[in-house]
């Protein structure tokens, strides 16, 4: 079968062996794929988590029809469409957890289908399971042009969030968050954004903070957040390590929680999806909680779609299709 696959001298589409389904995991027939930063990470020979490397078939996030059950896979059948996340995403056929997946919704296709898995685990994950969000509170993301952050916002205005602040450091980007649920839209590389955010909440500052920036405006969104409120730092795209001002922190009583799939077992993973399906999943059939696809690339120019990817500018998801 084909596969994107990282090779000693990067990465390259080639033929490997179709894997078979052990245990819980079920073989996918995969339809169409979401691109991820991560992604473009190990498409430079960066490490994720445990994957990465010479070896590695690249993709974290798919839809497709299932091919086959392993032994011990439970609550779908054969011939289903679904989408979910995991490992070697980019491939005609991955291996899934039978835990790890929603079904695709009969008013959704394949291509639509696969922009959603990881926003909706992550962001629900982020801003209700530990951001702890209630209706009438307000909520800052950064980098909220993502597709998780077009999520996040979404999400939160879903769950009744008074106020959605998103940042974008890109003007058009900036100009196209209120269609996502955003009330004001700032931009974080302004060195005075935090003046904004205050004047919208009465000088208190936010409730919540969901950060996919941290880096450069950690101190930025401590001053931001209310006292007693919540940063949950879930990316790192302005940089891993930063000044932190302990004593803002300490002073204003924040709660700051840090999140990743990387460390989490696959039985708390598991229950992340089954939390998105009691709590949100209706919202996603009525598709009032949906991401804009950029563009789409055939398979064999998933190497043009990374490109587009690292020229940043695009809103919303691009996906790739088999």
């Amino acid at each position: 079968m084909k596969a994107y696959v990282y090779g000693a001298d990067g990465p390259l589409i080639t033929d490997i062996a179709k894997p078979a389904p052990e245990g819980t995991q079920l073989l996918v027939r995969v339809r169409a794929c979401g691109l991820n930063r991560a992604d473009l990470g190990m498409t430079k020979g960066h490490v994720h988590g445990a994957r990465g490397g010479v070896g590695t078939v690249l993709g974290m996030e798919w839809a497709g029809e299932v091919a086959e059950l392993g032994p011990d896979a439970r609550g779908v059948k054969v011939g289903a469409r679904i989408m979910g996340s995991g490992a070697a995403a980019f491939a005609e056929y991955t291996l899934a957890d039978h835990g790890r997946l929603f079904h695709v919704p009969s008013n959704m296709n394949f291509d639509e289908a696969a922009t959603l898995p990881v926003a909706l685990a992550t962001m629900h994950n982020a801003v209700v399971t530990n951001g702890a969000l209630q209706a009438g509170q307000s909520v800052l993301v950064q980098g909220a042009s993502s597709g998780v952050g077009l999520m996040a916002m979404q999400i939160a205005k879903y769950k009744g969030a008074k106020l959605v602040i998103g940042s974008s450091t890109d003007p058009t980007r900036r100009g196209r968050l209120k269609a996502f649920g955003a009330d004001l839209a700032i931009d974080s590389s302004n060195p005075g954004w935090v003046e904004p955010v205050l004047a919208a909440t009465n000088g208190e500052g936010v409730d919540l903070i969901v950060d996919q920036v941290s880096g450069k405006v950690a101190n930025q969104n401590l001053a931001a957040t209310r006292i007693k409120g919540r940063i949950v730092n879930v990316g790192r795209l302005g940089g891993t390590h930063a000044d932190f001002n302990f004593d803002l922190h300490a002073a204003r009583r924040i709660h700051y929680i840090g999140v990743t799939f990387r460390t989490r077992t696959i039985d708390e993973i598991r229950e992340i999806f089954d939390e998105v399906k009691k709590d949100i999943w209706p919202a996603v059939e009525q598709r009032k909680l949906q991401l804009p696809i950029d563009r789409v690339f055939a398979f064999d120019d998933i190497g043009l779609a990374f490109a587009h990817m690292e020229a940043n500018r695009h809103l919303g998801k691009i996906v790739v299709t088999l």
